[in-house]
């Protein structure tokens, strides 16, 4: 018996209680957000009064952990800075079925988790993203709006899925989705990662609109438009070609390989005609380029092959939890 039947075997026999409410957890990644936090948990807690709400707070240098500690919250310090750092410790920390994130910001609408919640279950999905509606301008900066478009149109043509908001920072997950997450990325990049996740596993993937309004008064922003917008660009490509090798280094070694030929056509008319190779550094150059082509395209096929092989040990990690239901 293979591993992988092995695991859906051991989950189709093991005891489930069908009666049981799922254990929901709201998960709050925090940075200098004393302003916000105390609106965010009571939110919440009227929106999700069963679910637990934890606070991972990231070096604050305001008062954030302890205005969330007197709110109720259960907060935790994360010392490496960077979300991402933040969520691979939430993922790692916290044991619940449906996992609710949400920014400290105070800009998401609580109203909606119990819907984002039910959708999940309804739909059996492993992640459900809320998709942001400004309710007006000052909410959504021009500039952040636009490279969201950009971003999440580059990353639906690379993975060939279609997605309206890879950038939003409000979504609910699955346990399965949580416990075989391996997170990479360590700052604002993560909700690109969370998305090839679930792209790459061929998972269930849930999307409704909800509200999205300015941050209060006091309350800034700490993403960075042109240098964050860069990074999530960087960690889409470097995805992409970990994720996607053969397509990535075979793309370049078609391209290199193209390139070779249309610098070997001149020299191969010349020599029909001549019997001479009269730009013999062209020559070589275009032999140069077929090589790197050849060792291109090889690189990918055996970078296929570990990819596969990482790729099938997340799913067992992902077959080892029990569904949305």
């Amino acid at each position: 018996m293979s591993a992988e039947l092995a695991l859906r075997t051991s989950l189709a026999t093991r005891p489930v209680d069908a009666g049981a409410a799922p254990r929901v957890a709201v998960i709050v990644p925090c940075y200098n957000e004393a302003v916000t936090i105390a609106a965010v948990i009571d939110d919440f807690r009227r929106a999700l009064p069963d679910a637990q709400i934890f606070v991972f707070d990231n070096n604050s240098s305001d008062s954030t952990a302890a205005i969330a500690r007197d709110c109720g919250a259960r907060v935790h310090s994360v010392a490496l800075q960077g979300k991402g750092h933040v969520v691979r410790r939430q993922f790692a920390d916290v044991d619940a079925d449906i996992y609710v994130m949400v920014d400290g910001d105070a800009t998401y609408d609580a109203a909606s988790a119990p819907r984002l919640v039910q959708h999940l279950r309804d739909g059996r999905f492993d992640m459900v993203v809320a998709v942001r509606q400004a309710s007006g301008d000052a909410a959504y900066r021009p500039g952040h709006a636009l490279g969201n478009r950009m971003l999440t149109g580059f990353l639906a043509w690379l993975f060939g899925r279609p997605c309206r908001d890879i950038l939003s920072g409000y979504r609910v997950f699955s346990r399965r989705f949580a416990k075989s997450f391996p997170v990479l990325s360590s700052g604002f990049e993560i909700e690109t990662e969370l998305t090839v996740h679930a792209l790459e596993l061929k998972m269930p993937i849930g999307e409704l609109a909800t509200a999205y309004v300015e941050r209060p008064a006091g309350s800034f922003s700490k993403l960075s438009t042109w240098r964050d917008g860069f990074r999530i660009l960087r960690t889409m490509l470097r995805l992409f070609s970990a994720e996607r090798p053969l397509t990535f280094y075979g793309g370049m070694g078609l391209g290199l390989a193209l390139l070779a030929a249309l610098l070997a056509v001149p020299l191969l008319v010349t020599y029909l005609d001549t019997g001479l190779v009269p730009r013999f550094p062209t020559a070589i150059l275009s032999t140069g380029l077929m090589v790197l082509a050849a060792l291109s395209v090889f690189a990918g096929l055996i970078l296929d092959t570990v990819t596969r092989g990482r790729r099938e040990m997340k799913m067992l990690a992902y077959l080892r939890e029990p569904g949305p239901h």
